[in-house]
């Protein structure tokens, strides 16, 4: 039989991802918070859904949209960066809790991210007892509790490190600045195909109640990396101030099931 699989979140991750589980015969359901991305949806064969979840409700047919969906991707993002801290994602995460917990959902991917490390932990595995030190990570860790310790349905954890892929990649951002700073501190980035890749596998080989960490495993210098970043794409490099001493997080994956996947990964 085929399952359905449920993607709260069709963005630039979500689309691509729903996009290959098609390809591998899954059928697909999706959500978006924008009316004008429905059709999109529906033309790339996705049963589409236009849900938005507040910190104290959910707009949209959410009921429906959990029916006869035998697994649930949830790939929403804190957003936090730049806003005010007061924003609640972990109270918007209990929102949709409650509404998965009326369903009969028996499992959950949480898409999470390495920013529930610090930098002062240094090298981090999924052994590592996380210390976030912001507000975003600080919530996502609460977030990734509160569904692992949940009991009516199996939740498997993917951090993502920093994400890069097609017309998505920092160095166009960091083109022609100067000054700045953490130039000695090690990249943990990660090809969008090989998010796909990682949940596709969990898909498949059907590994629940676990948490992975996914990066690419080569971590050079920002100073490095987004130099010759810069250099192979034909704009101005960035400019980093000295080097410093400091600590920063090199995240790394102790799970087989993750590591055996790194020959097949997109050079970053």
């Amino acid at each position: 039989m085929t399952k359905i699989i449920g993607i709260m979140g069709c963005g630039w991750f979500g689309l691509p991802l729903a996009k290959a589980l098609l390809k591998d015969d899954f059928s697909v359901k999706g959500t978006t918070t924008s009316i004008d991305k429905i059709k999109t949806l529906k033309d790339e064969g996705i049963h589409a859904f236009e849900i938005s979840i507040s910190e104290t409700s959910i707009k949209g047919p959410i009921v429906s949209f959990l029916e006869d969906t035998n697994i649930l991707v949830i790939n929403i993002p804190p957003g936090l960066r730049g806003k005010a801290t007061t924003v609640s994602y972990i109270d918007r995460m209990r929102t949709l809790l409650k509404a998965i917990k009326n369903s009969k959902l028996q499992k959950v991917i949480f898409v999470s991210s390495t920013s529930v490390y610090s930098d002062e932990q240094g090298h981090v595995s999924e052994e590592i007892l996380p210390l976030p030190t912001t507000a975003s990570g600080k919530q996502l860790l609460q977030s990734e509790n509160l569904f692992k310790t949940e009991t009516a349905f199996q939740t498997t954890v993917v951090r993502f490190g920093g994400l890069i892929g097609p017309n998505r990649h920092p160095v166009h951002m960091l083109s022609g600045k100067e000054n700045l700073k953490n130039g000695n501190a090690p990249v943990n980035l990660i090809h969008l195909n090989d998010c796909i890749a990682v949940l596709t596998a969990i898909l498949k080989e059907e590994k629940w109640g676990e948490i992975f960490n996914v990066v690419y495993p080569e971590h050079p210098s920002k100073q490095e990396y987004y130099t010759n970043s810069a250099l192979s794409k034909g704009i101005t490099p960035p400019l980093y101030t000295s080097s410093d001493t400091k600590q920063f997080k090199t995240v790394y994956s102790c799970k087989k099931f993750i590591t055996k996947m790194y020959d097949d990964f997109t050079s970053i």
